[in-house]
């Protein structure tokens, strides 16, 4: 178990951390969350000792072995091998190991009168080393490199040819395969494609120790803790379940404090009057004597603190274009040295897509956004922009391109179209949560979310209906994260985005593009759609007649098979385009008893009011009812219609 016991800490006399005592137990496992500059970090430093607390104490077993994923590597470590470095991950060993090897050359001249003791000594020795696993780490640490994304013919190059991310992955690999009792995860997925984001979820699910886990994840938070610390405004506070029951029972308890404060507040102002009423009488004065002290001793209720939710993103609306944003015409592409990454590509993209390009890092998932948004031409083939179409980039590194002396203000007045007035700088600003003396401050002081909404501001700026987005969601915290998945959702624009963060892809796209060794594949619906698409498709030994048609079929029994198919799809869309048709209708009548209710409630006209609002409520319930409804058989409509398009294109 861990304890923390009345721990405080600050910084330049500012309290980061104050009087917290919480108790974490074994085996729990354990979700850390926050705003960024919470103290989380902070938390995890003390716990493993590089950072001593100014007031209290943590507790920890002292035969328990942490295990914590470090942001730097040291300059010897580069020089190993990915292998080597991730394989020695127990620095216990070597002390073990030259211990054991000391002893046994002691055991040839040692005498009768010690030899009891370095036996038991030795047997100790071994069996450690056996129990840590160490005629198992190489083996284990060439499975997690792999799963983790390293080819398996790079396993021997130094850790220093590669990148800083890819290090980081090393390092994350060495940890969990060194299997502590206490293991201490800050942001493991930052670094890692969503590949390898299930497979650390899958991996960490079968841990049996202690998890503590910051993470601004929020697939990952659901998945594996049972327990969240909310680390905020100095304080620690522990709800017993994952993240969702956590910002369940935070709102809960925020409503019922709520309402107790407000009946606090309305006794002291009762109590109040009686006093002052009372006072001035002799022959009250014990009633004003006694309503006093019952005065002094209600207490304030505090409400919790809420997390950093401020902020803004309002997406303008986008311009109008044509039906198609962008399509791929046989495009081909590599970089100089290395392998072609794509070779005669053909994909299309219709406006008001959502889509969401994934696959392992070095697949090339970059490139496309970057071949799409025109930084990079392809060597052959043609990437061709739809009709009308703006396109809005932001790349990995926006936030480093940013000058920190200069204003917000002036960085988006810095991509103002030459014929706009210096008006919509103040507007678009506004739309992104920059409005007074927030407009003054230097970028160098931004937070991460702050960065991403002065982005956007400088995207929409000239406002874009193609919206291209790599890694957006990298160092924001959950509040920004769901701020901009929000946004993205009601934007009626084309959206196509790169992103490590599962949660935020299954809420924004509604259009996958899996990049594989075996090239781009299209699939029309969302990452819990693919996810099911896929594993069909990983399971099944025999293709569908579609992709791949049996070698003894005739030209004329393709066609067939195809007018069979076209006529299918016609019947189902009818019937779809139908269904809509009668929901969208029924939406409007029930809008319009709802404006006639709501009128009644506000004429001022004696009415039943609590009849008009329990129909209300009634009516309330049935709108929701029928737009789920509705939501449902327009996505069915939405995939009908591409299917019918893709056979239309392959009769063509």
């Amino acid at each position: 178990m861990i304890d923390f016991k009345n721990l405080s800490k600050s910084f330049g006399g500012i309290y980061i951390l104050k009087e917290v005592n919480c108790r974490i137990n074994t085996g729990e496992r354990v979700g850390v969350v926050g705003p960024n500059g919470a103290g989380k970090s902070t938390l995890f430093s003390m716990v493993t000792g590089e950072m001593l607390p100014d007031a209290g104490e943590i507790v920890i077993p002292k035969d328990f072995r942490l295990g914590i994923m470090r942001q730097y590597i040291a300059d010897c470590d580069r020089e190993r091998t990915v292998l080597e470095f991730t394989a020695d991950a127990i620095p216990e060993l070597k002390s073990y190991s030259a211990e054991l090897e000391s002893l046994e050359a002691r055991l040839d001249n040692s005498g009768d009168d010690e030899l009891d003791s370095l036996l038991k000594r030795h047997g100790f020795l071994q069996t450690t080393i056996e129990h840590l696993g160490v005629y198992h780490l190489e083996q284990e640490a060439k499975e997690a490199l792999t799963s983790l994304g390293f080819p398996v013919n790079r396993l021997n190059d130094k850790l220093s040819s590669f990148s800083g991310g890819w290090q980081m992955r090393a390092a994350l690999a060495r940890v969990l395969i060194s299997h502590p009792d206490i293991l201490l995860l800050d942001e493991p997925s930052n670094y890692l494609d969503i590949p390898a984001v299930e497979w650390l979820c899958r991996y960490l699910a079968n841990f049996k120790g202690t998890l503590l886990l910051i993470s601004h994840d929020r697939f990952l938070l659901r998945k594996l803790t049972s327990v969240t610390l909310e680390v905020n405004n100095t304080k620690v506070t522990r709800y017993p379940g994952n993240y969702d029951f956590y910002r369940n029972e935070k709102e809960q308890r925020k409503i019922s404090l709520e309402a107790a404060k407000r009946n606090t507040e309305h006794k002291k102002e009762q109590l109040e009057r009686m006093i002052d009423r009372f006072k001035a009488k002799s022959t009250k004065a014990a009633a004003a004597k006694s309503a006093q002290k019952k005065l002094d001793r209600l207490e304030d209720i505090e409400l919790p603190d809420e997390l950093d939710y401020r902020g803004i993103i309002r997406f303008p609306e986008p311009p109008g274009c044509g039906v198609e944003a962008a399509r791929f015409e046989h495009l081909t592409f590599g970089y100089p040295g290395g392998e072609k990454l794509f070779t005669d590509l053909s994909m299309e993209i219709a406006s008001g897509d959502k889509l969401a390009v994934i696959g392992y890092n070095g697949m090339g998932k970059t490139t496309l956004l970057k071949l799409l948004s025109g930084v990079l031409t392809p060597q052959e083939g043609r990437v061709v922009i739809g009709h009308r179409i703006i396109i809005g980039y932001q790349s990995q590194e926006f936030s480093d391109l940013l000058n920190d002396e200069l204003s917000v203000y002036d960085a988006v007045r810095q991509c103002l179209p030459p014929a706009a007035s210096l008006a919509s700088v103040a507007n678009v600003l506004g739309s992104f949560g920059f409005s007074g003396d927030a407009m003054k401050k230097p970028c160098g002081v931004l937070s991460g979310g702050e960065k991403i909404r002065l982005q956007m501001a400088r995207i929409f700026i000239n406002p874009p209906n193609l919206l291209i987005l790599d890694e957006p969601t990298t160092h924001l915290d959950i509040a920004a994260r769901e701020l901009l998945q929000e946004a993205l959702r009601r934007y009626q624009g084309t959206v196509v985005t790169v992103s490590h963060d599962i949660e935020f892809v299954r809420n924004v796209a509604t259009t996958i593009w899996a990049v594989t060794p075996d090239g781009v594949k299209k699939y029309f619906g969302n990452y819990d759609y693919f996810l099911e698409k896929s594993a069909e498709l990983n399971g099944s030994t025999v293709q569908p007649a579609a992709i791949a048609p049996m070698s003894g079929e005739s030209a004329k029994d393709r066609r067939r098979a195809r007018a069979q198919a076209r006529s299918a799809i016609q019947g189902e869309l009818r019937a779809a385009k139908k269904k809509v048709e009668e929901l969208e209708a029924l939406l409007d009548k029930q809008s319009e008893r709802k404006s006639v209710l709501v009128a009644k409630l506000s004429s001022g006209e004696k009415v039943d009011f609590g009849k008009l609002n329990s129909e209300l409520s009634a009516l309330d319930k049935e709108i929701s009812a029928t737009e789920e409804e509705w939501e449902k058989f327009s996505t069915e409509l939405e995939a009908l219609r591409l299917e019918n398009d893709r056979i239309n294109s392959e009769n063509r």
